[in-house]
């Protein structure tokens, strides 16, 4: 910072500000934004809601719709219109995410949903029997990698195809 002082004259002081860092300071701000902005984007999940809501009433879609519940101790898939439903248990490592793998690849190659890529995935947690996010998250991965990108989360009480338990 330069100055002229040392007159005795109160409007001889010039004073000059080095903007030098206040750039460099800028520059390193918009790479760290434009960074954060690529990884962002990278990183989201994207999900919609699926199923009806709690106050509507049950009426069965026209189309079959493949339905994944969450459970503490079980996995649960359900093709709405045909009700079939099948167990997936909990062992003792925990879910059984290879036969999960396999009974959507199943699906996904049948009739019903060889053309579809929707899917509903719901859990059901309560405080006794809870059911961690992580496993909300590995379902919905395990959904898109065999190749329902459109995978939408829904209330237990709002799927299209819910097993009476």
């Amino acid at each position: 910072m330069g100055a002229a002082l040392g007159t005795d004259d109160k409007g001889s002081v010039n004073v000059e500000l080095n903007i030098i860092p206040f750039i460099d300071l800028m520059s390193c701000l918009t790479a760290f934004l434009l960074v954060t902005a690529v990884w962002v984007n990278i990183a989201k999940l994207d999900v919609k809601t699926a199923g009806r809501a709690r106050d509507q009433v049950a009426t069965p879609p026209e189309d079959p719709e493949l339905s994944v519940l969450i459970q503490a101790d079980e996995i649960w898939i359900g093709v709405s219109r045909v009700n079939d439903y099948e167990r997936i248990p909990k062992t003792a490592s925990g879910y059984d995410w290879a036969k999960f793998e396999e009974l959507l690849k199943v699906h996904k190659s049948s009739a019903f949903f060889s053309d579809k890529s929707n899917i509903q995935i719901a859990a059901e947690s309560t405080r006794s029997e809870p059911v961690s996010y992580q496993q909300i998250v590995m379902a919905m991965d395990v959904a898109v990698k065999v190749g329902f990108a459109d995978v939408g989360l829904s209330d237990p009480e709002g799927l299209a195809a819910r097993p009476n338990l």
